[in-house]
């Protein structure tokens, strides 16, 4: 208008772009947000809580059970029954054991028997005619009774025999020493180290497909609501992509940990500390792997909910990447022998197999280095492509895409 001075005449509004040095660091706002909608989630809160709770109780629970001493009574009748069970008492301590066993001796064997019947005991001995002794119970056999008082009955007899020969029970049992050598020795429980590669399998199943679904459904609510649009004029999409991976990695990450953290913990209530060293650090490796490996599963997790355009094609979309978790679930935990060594090499597989193999130590200590490598070199592959993939895909709202059709989009 005329005579408006410059001061007063209107200005045209302007937006000033985003500057490339601010475009590549977005990608933490964008994490910085995933990771605080997430913490701000009451039940992931909770169920983290709940499951911490769970592994400390559990390991806790075992150990006062696996600690308390097994008491068996014994209902003894006839000569020398008592001699029996004491000498059963001190193989059981001799091995080890928390087993002992009380003697209540009665008058017969009807006696004994009646005992048993009424479970007033858990087992009953009585002399053999024309030798030995014999074992009573009620509907199944007692397995430390049949094992310590029948070595019981086995070394008095050889006692006696020995005597009665003339000669020491030393030289009546010559040439009798059995060795074990193992092939493959491994420095924890064998029975401990399955349990561990059952924990590792589950853990990474679980939080691969409670973050993973939870990248998936984020983009997919994005791109349905039209959100992704306004994002998209305000950052770059790899910004997006990278800013949602590295969120939910770190959450991951964080919870994993808190959760070996449990896990060790509790196993230090079993009484199990001199096998701790070894579990602790296939579990730190077990979380490395895991690490590394899910910036390709999240990458891949984004990219079925970027092909997806409605929350109900997220089924479709994520069901190749839900049977390649489940392959590597039943791998963990089925997989033994050869086949678990070559699966500790094969990226993603890797991230359970190689730290089973650690932890029950048939491992050598370059292996991990290398399957670690591995897996980042597989890992750098899939999230170049599946960052493809995502742009291409993310802004396509006709319908429903597939991997061949969105890498045949341009950019």
């Amino acid at each position: 208008m005329r005579g408006q001075s410059p001061e007063t005449a209107p200005r045209t509004a302007t937006v000033n772009p985003v500057s490339t040095s601010a475009s590549r660091s977005v990608w933490r706002i964008v994490a910085a947000r995933e990771i605080v909608v997430k913490l701000r989630d009451r039940n992931f809160v909770i169920s983290t809580v709940v499951t911490i709770v769970a592994i400390v109780a559990s390991l806790a629970v075992s150990g006062f059970l696996s600690s308390r001493p097994d008491k068996v009574d014994v209902a003894i009748a006839g000569s020398d029954t008592s001699v029996v069970v004491d000498t059963a008492n001190t193989l059981a301590a001799g091995a080890g054991t928390d087993t002992t066993f009380t003697a209540r001796p009665v008058t017969d064997r009807a006696a004994v028997e009646q005992l048993v019947r009424e479970d007033e005991v858990d087992v009953g001995l009585v002399p053999a005619e024309p030798s030995g002794w014999q074992l009573i119970g009620k509907t199944a056999e007692d397995d430390d009774a049949t094992t310590y008082i029948t070595a019981a009955a086995q070394q008095i007899a050889l006692q006696r025999n020995a005597a009665a020969a003339g000669v020491s029970l030393e030289e009546l049992g010559r040439g009798a020493t059995v060795t074990y050598d193992l092939l493959e020795r491994g420095s924890i429980d064998p029975g401990l180290a399955k349990i561990v590669s059952f924990v590792f399998a589950f853990l990474f199943y679980l939080a691969s497909v409670m973050f993973g679904m939870s990248i998936a459904q984020s983009v997919v609510e994005e791109k349905q609501n039209r959100i992704v649009e306004i994002l998209a004029s305000a950052m770059p999409l790899r910004q997006l992509l990278i800013g949602k991976v590295a969120g939910n990695a770190t959450l991951a990450f964080a919870q994993l940990a808190l959760f070996a953290g449990a896990g060790l913990a509790g196993l230090a209530m079993t009484g199990k500390g001199a096998q701790l060293g070894q579990i602790a650090g296939a579990a730190g490796w077990f979380i490395v792997f895991f690490l590394v490996g899910f910036l390709a599963l999240a990458s891949l997790w984004a990219v079925a909910g970027a092909l997806a355009t409605r929350s109900e094609d997220l089924q479709s979309t994520s069901t190749p990447l839900g049977m390649l978790i489940m392959i590597v679930l039943f791998a963990g935990i089925f997989l033994t022998g050869t086949a678990r060594v070559i699966a500790s090499y094969v990226p993603v597989m890797s991230i359970v197999a190689m730290p089973a193999r650690l932890a029950d130590g048939t491992a050598a200590w370059w292996e991990p280095f290398l399957a670690l490598a591995l897996m980042a070199v597989a890992t750098y592959g899939i999230v170049v492509i599946a960052e493809k993939i995502y742009r291409r895909s993310l802004m396509q709202t006709q319908g429903r895409l597939t991997m061949r059709q969105a890498l045949a989009l341009e950019d």
